[in-house]
This record gives structure tokens, sequence and C-alpha cells, in this order.
């Protein structure tokens, strides 16, 4: 009896490490769970939301859900019964974290690398895109003012076919007239060559440094350490006077 006793209990053991070492293996984090089902999604943070079981993932601007054991992926916002926006709330403390952190890496843009449009004053840094019909609205509302010198950024971040028109721009001898050629509209004349390698280099730069910001969206711009995203023609002005 006694030995039938002991062998039982070392069954038992032998089965509770089995276990053990069975649970460790499961055991991942939220975070390599998360990258392991979404490999192709960028992952900032994820922390506990407010659903057991689901975590919060902040990644670039957005916020999504993850719920690991079923490797679900959920898009949308979480409202309280009092109709508070959980999600939106979180969205707005995300926005004014990454601009804060994209200002502080302003002061390293190498301005020298931009295209020079206009000889005032004051300073704007623009990222562009001379396909964009909100950029061009924005570059025709400053291109009416003689106080601002402008460092533009070319970035096609939503239009890839604009990238001749970039390399046209760089290419030219006189930059600022390329680019209120292109932001006008104006085809691209029939006689364009086949652009360098330093040229193609000078746009790509120009897609990098709009990445290092975490440029999204365009138009984006910088005035007086401020960050404007979009054609809001308003605060523009404001943040000009």
């Amino acid at each position: 009896m006694k030995h039938l006793l002991t062998a039982v209990a070392t069954l038992f053991v032998l089965a509770g490490l089995q276990l053990t070492a069975q649970a460790a293996s499961l055991d991942v984090t939220p975070e390599a769970a998360f990258s392991k089902a979404f490999p192709q999604l960028k992952l900032d943070s994820i922390v506990d939301s407010q659903i057991k079981g689901v975590y919060e993932v902040a990644s670039g601007p957005n916020i999504f859900y993850f719920f690991p054991e079923k490797e679900l992926l959920i898009v949308g916002d979480i409202y309280t019964k009092e109709g508070k926006n959980l999600t939106g709330e979180k969205k707005q403390e995300l926005k004014a974290k990454n601009q804060a952190q994209t200002l502080k890496k302003l002061k390293d843009l190498p301005l020298d690398k931009a295209v020079k449009v206009g000889s005032g004053a004051k300073k704007v840094i623009e990222f562009t895109d001379p396909d964009c019909p909100y950029c061009r609205k924005a570059s025709e509302f400053l291109k009416k003012r003689t106080d601002i010198t402008r460092y533009v950024f070319l970035t096609p971040l939503a239009h890839p076919n604009a990238i001749n028109k970039i390399y046209y721009i760089l290419a030219a001898r006189d930059q600022e007239k390329a680019y209120h050629e292109m932001m006008e509209g104006k085809p691209l004349p029939a006689s364009s060559a086949e652009y360098s390698k330093e040229i193609k280099a000078q746009a790509a730069e120009h897609m990098n440094l709009a990445r290092t910001l975490a440029i999204d969206g365009t138009p984006t711009f910088f005035i007086k350490e401020q960050m404007v995203v979009g054609a809001d023609m308003e605060k523009i002005d404001s943040l000009l006077q």
C-alpha cells in the first residue's frame, strides 16, 4: 500500500510538472502575441483595456483592440453607458503625445534640403504633395502672402504618381517657379528627362524626414512651433499674425 501511494504521488508530481511546462510554453506576452498575429501592423504600445482579456493597442495615430485568446483585432470605439467615448479620449491623448514628440524633433530638420519658397521674415515649414487638392488649396492661400518664407518638403503620401512632379521640382534650376507650376496643376513638360540618382535620393530623403516626424497626412505645417494638420486656413492665418 505504501509503495502504491508513493507511485501515485510521483505520478501527480510528474503530471503537475508537465502541466506547468505546458502552461509556461503558452504564457506569451501580449506584445509577442500581437506581433505574431499581426506582423504587418506597427506596435507602439499595448496595455489593458476596460474589457477583461482585451488589450488596447496604439499603432501610429490609431487605437485598436486585441483579443489574444482568439487572435482577433477589434476596430471601433468603446463608449460608456453615459455616452462617453473612451477610445476618442485615448486618440486625443495619443495625438497630443505624438505631436509633442514631433515638435522635439523639428529642431533637427535640415531646412537646407527643403524647397525654399518666398523670402519673408516669418518661417513656415511645410510637408506637401503636388497632387493633393488640399495641399494646392493651401499653397494658393499662402502664395498671396509676401511676409513668409516656406521650407517645403515634398511627400506624396497618398498620391504615388506625384513622384515625377517632385523630381521635376527638385531638378529645376528655379525650384520655386517649378513648385508653383506643379501646385497650380500645370502638366509636366514633355521634355522632362530622366532624373539623376542625386535627385531621386533627395526625394527619398524628403519622404524619410516625413516618416521621422511621423507625418501621416498632407498638408502639414509647422508655424511658431505649432503643428497644423490639413488646410486649416483660419488657424494658419492666426498663427502668422
